[in-house]
């Protein structure tokens, strides 16, 4: 049976928050992952001789993907750390849907520092322009299958 809200499910209240918390979970193990390993990358970047060389433009989108990266990252780690705090409180009524906003909007920042990383590798390798034009055709379909496929199937079934 698919895991879909159409269906009934013979669980309670505290099974169906219990549910859906260790989905979100599942999810953020995965895109914590990510992102970390590309924070990381970046870190790096910084401290190479090629960078201190850079233009104004790549500084400033260095510090731009650096920032949207962290702060996707702490969107991330965010629903464990509020998990630590209000453990065995009995909130998760209240945690799965803070939870829930804090990975979407965690996910929209990683569509930015996914793209800022991008941009930082192909600027180098086939200029400026070009780089933009084909970051630019990366974030539409990211958003087309992250977005627009997901409101697409909800509104069409």
């Amino acid at each position: 049976m698919p895991d879909d809200e159409r269906y009934e499910r013979d669980e309670g209240e505290a099974e169906a928050l219990d549910r859906h918390w260790q989905e979100i979970l599942q999810e953020l193990r995965l895109a914590q992952t990510g992102t970390q390993i590309m924070f990381a990358f970046l870190l790096t970047i910084g401290f190479t001789t090629p960078f201190q060389a850079s233009d104004d433009f790549t500084y400033a989108l260095y510090a731009a993907t650096l920032v949207t990266t962290a702060i996707a990252m702490g969107l991330f780690l965010a629903p464990v750390a509020f998990h630590r705090v209000v453990f065995q409180e009995r909130l998760r009524d209240r945690m799965v849907p803070i939870a829930d906003r804090l990975a979407s909007v965690g996910l929209l920042f990683l569509v930015a520092a996914i793209a800022g990383a991008l941009l930082l590798a192909l600027d180098i390798v086939m200029g400026r322009g070009a780089a933009i034009a084909l970051v630019l055709g990366v974030v539409t379909i990211t958003v087309l299958l992250w977005y627009a496929l997901p409101a697409w199937v909800r509104h069409t079934t």
